[in-house]
């Protein structure tokens, strides 16, 4: 299994494919910047709802239940969100650099 990348990668493997797409520019690097903002933003969303998968309110006495924690539905907006600055950076996936060369493919 591979292991997850440091945001410090990310932010790197970011901007090394605007580089080679020959991309520069303070507004780009802003981008990446934000990116790597919602990145936190995200990775703090998706630990507090395994955390707390549900929350419980109460209104009175005989009003009271337990409702899906909304950290689930913000984590997809913010992933959403991500994926656009992706998109209109034009960063498309790398080829995966594997060491490990027996020719076994993971499913």
């Amino acid at each position: 299994m591979a292991r997850k990348p440091k945001k410090s990668q990310i932010k790197q493997d970011l901007i090394d494919q605007l580089e080679r797409q020959g991309i520069y520019g303070a507004q780009y690097m802003d981008l990446i910047d934000d990116y790597m903002k919602l990145y936190d933003i995200k990775n703090k969303l998706i630990a507090d709802a395994k955390k707390n998968p549900y929350t419980e309110w109460r209104n009175s006495e005989t009003s009271y239940g337990r409702k899906k924690n909304d950290s689930i539905d913000q984590a997809v907006k913010v992933n959403q969100q991500m994926l656009k600055i992706l998109q209109f950076l034009n960063i498309k996936p790398s080829p995966c650099e594997d060491d490990d060369e027996d020719g076994d493919e993971e499913m």
